[in-house]
């Protein structure tokens, strides 16, 4: 983007910044690292870049754009995405950028940037540290996808879903691991895998497809609740 400023205390020192905006995506790119977290509150799925049609790994948050669909029994989120953490910023080289023109940063209320000492504050901090897990377990998650790949292992999914007020939705474009091609694999191949730690993050994948009708419950449990 054109408008990306370089986060500094000179230029940004009165900025601030609302709080990360969950359920802001329905689906949400993840990494590796967040796989486990992310797998105990949603389903883990892959879709595909528009631009490239290059796979990437992620986290269905809720069946609508502003919807989730994770939150605990507490109404806390039962999982925050790296991406949600890091919205505005963007990594540029060793630095952090922002986009000014983002909604993170239009309100007067909000988080600063840096303190009265011109030192990142924790809130900073936590953004810095969301963009660096995604860039340090960004190939690896690349090399995990090009491996189920090789495997023929990737395959769509098929999700229609029903809802009391008679909505229906399906969610296209999606893909999970196949199981039955992961049981026909030779032991070299499984061992491979096995080895590489992917076996475990294929398996995860799979198992959070449980998350799908729990999900639709809880969608139909707040259509009963009166507005």
């Amino acid at each position: 983007m054109d408008s990306l400023e370089l986060v500094n205390s000179g230029a940004h020192a009165t900025v601030r910044m609302r709080p990360a905006h969950r359920g802001a995506n329905a689906f949400v790119r993840i990494v590796l690292g967040e796989f486990a977290a992310a797998s105990a509150a949603c389903p883990l799925l892959f879709s595909k870049h528009a631009e490239t049609g290059a796979f990437y790994a992620g986290a269905l948050m809720g069946f609508a754009e502003g919807e989730d669909l994770t939150l605990s029994p507490d109404d806390r989120p039962a999982f925050l995405p790296l991406e949600a953490a890091r919205e505005g910023f963007f990594a540029a080289d060793e630095n952090i950028a922002l986009d000014p023109a983002h909604a993170r940063f239009a309100a007067a209320d909000g988080e600063s940037l840096f303190d009265m000492e011109g030192q990142p504050t924790a809130a900073l901090k936590a953004v810095q540290k969301a963009l660096g897990r995604l860039m340090a377990d960004g190939q690896a998650t690349d090399a995990f996808i090009a491996a189920l790949l090789a495997h023929r292992l990737i395959e769509p999914i098929d999700i229609a879903l029903s809802f009391d007020d008679g909505e229906r939705l399906r969610l296209e474009g999606l893909y999970t691991v196949s199981l039955d091609a992961l049981g026909d694999l030779d032991d070299a191949a499984v061992l491979a895998l096995f080895r590489a730690g992917h076996l475990q993050f294929a398996y995860m994948m799979a198992a959070s497809l449980q998350h799908i009708p729990l999900m639709a419950r809880r969608r139909n449990a707040r259509l009963a609740v009166p507005a």
